[in-house]
């Protein structure tokens, strides 16, 4: 019989220390999905300052249509995506999206080669490499909170998201230093090789959930939901993730969070853009700035991972994770209304970036570990594309909209601020709910899986 205290992976990692969280048996688990989220991100991450200044090239006045363009390119990849995912059985269907994002990659490294300059080309990179980056991650998180259990997902999804932060610093490090030496195509080729590496990960921690995950049963819990095979497809509807979001307020309420997130993020993009290209005139230095930036988000946002998020989620739990910052991005918001520079900006955004990584993206995919597979994979998938891409696009119309009528950065900064108020109350809101299903910080009941559409508290 399997001991999960015994697998191999564990063997170099099981001291670690107990200030981490890791219980025995839970230590390959940690590293296999810090590896899986390391290479994941890298492989984004050397892109993404490419797409930045590909954004720029099209011109900072014409980012809403990009931004316009990538949320009905999701629009028509929800139907398709939902097909794949109710067709595949779980442990198939994470590799075959990534195995079609790497075709992918390497049809623009083909293309990247024979079109290095064409404008066309840059403007469907910028936005493939916006709707790969949300697929790809949400897939990514709702493989953890299928393998994990809620009570490990809190003591634990920090230091995954951290293996997220280590890649998101040599992604751009790396990129920035090879683009020079192997061109374009050179780094979208290593982009698929990283993104390739993920895949053995994949069966790894789907036999571990069986072991000692979310598919181990414990004394006194419900079997239902926690033996559901992975091995078996998902079923339902091609549009089933969209009808659960509207018949939860719980699943409601996640979405309009995603939406004030991408309204605040959007906020800010837009100013950073405006700013660098005012700057920086130079492509090569615009693409250095964002580097840079990139850099510093990614090395604090790992110590923030690996010292402070999982001790105030076990200690404070998922509200405050949820709550701390949209109140620091509100207070941003008012000071670069009062100087709007692109050093205050700069400031704000890498304050912004890092309590996203930080705090709310660990915050956030805990809320999923309370419901069932086809809500972590439909309906949150649903949430972390097609749904902040169109909060991506709404705002980036209307920040354009207040820009013609105001004609001043400080109205967007104080709107902004308003709206991150209301992000905060949700948070709030959101977090509270999802403890009462999982039982409070620092010990409690766990959830009992089950095999509804989520728990019942939360159809309400």
């Amino acid at each position: 019989m399997d001991n999960p205290a015994r697998d191999a992976p564990a063997s170099g990692v099981a001291r670690l220390p107990r200030g981490f969280g890791i219980r025995p048996g839970e230590a390959g688990a940690v590293v296999a999905g810090f590896l899986f989220f390391f290479c994941l991100f890298a492989s984004y991450f050397m892109l993404r300052p490419v797409r930045e200044t590909m954004g720029i090239a099209g011109g900072v006045k014409n980012l809403q249509w990009l931004f316009t363009a990538t949320f009905v390119v999701m629009l028509a990849a929800i139907p398709v995506y939902g097909a794949v995912c109710a067709w595949l059985p779980r442990r198939r269907f994470v590799p075959w999206v990534y195995a079609f994002f790497i075709a992918n990659l390497l049809g623009f490294a083909l293309a990247t080669r024979a079109l290095p300059d064409n404008i066309w080309l840059a403007r469907v990179f910028y936005v493939w490499l916006s709707v790969f980056n949300l697929f790809v991650v949400s897939v990514a998180w709702s493989l953890m909170a299928d393998v994990f259990r809620p009570e490990q997902a809190r003591r634990l999804f920090a230091l995954l998201a951290a293996g997220a932060s280590a890649g998101g610093l040599t992604g751009p490090v790396l990129g920035g230093w090879l683009v020079p030496r192997i061109g374009l195509t050179g780094l979208m080729l290593l982009s698929a090789a990283l993104l390739a590496a993920t895949l053995p990960g994949v069966g790894w921690l789907f036999g571990w959930r069986r072991r000692a995950g979310a598919g181990a049963v414990q004394a006194g819990e419900a079997t239902a939901g926690a033996l559901q095979d992975p091995a078996n497809p998902i079923g339902g509807a091609l549009l089933a993730g969209l009808s659960l979001l509207l018949r939860s307020r719980y699943l409601f309420g996640i979405g309009l969070f995603v939406i004030l997130l991408a309204t605040a993020s959007t906020f800010l993009y837009f100013e950073q853009a405006r700013l660098v290209a005012e700057s920086f005139p130079e492509r090569t230095r615009q693409t250095q700035v964002f580097s840079a930036l990139d850099a510093a988000v990614q090395a604090l946002t790992i110590l923030v991972q690996l010292f402070f998020t999982g001790r105030m989620a076990r200690r404070y739990g998922v509200a405050v994770l949820l709550t701390a910052v949209p109140l620091a991005v509100a207070a941003g918001f008012l000071v670069l209304a009062l100087v709007p520079t692109f050093g205050v900006l700069a400031g704000v955004m890498i304050l912004r970036r890092v309590g996203e990584y930080a705090l709310l993206r660990p915050g956030r995919e805990m809320l999923f570990t309370v419901v069932d597979p086809e809500t972590k994979y439909k309906a949150k998938n649903v949430i972390d594309t097609a749904v902040y891409r169109a909060g991506d696009a709404v705002s980036a119309w209307v920040k354009t909209g207040i820009d013609a009528l105001s004609g001043h950065p400080a109205s967007v900064a104080l709107a902004g601020a308003v709206l991150a108020l209301v992000w905060a109350a949700l948070g709030w809101w959101l977090g509270r709910r999802h403890e009462g299903q999982l039982g409070p910080p620092d010990g409690g009941r766990a959830l009992a899986a089950t095999n509804t559409a989520e728990p019942a508290p939360l159809r309400r």
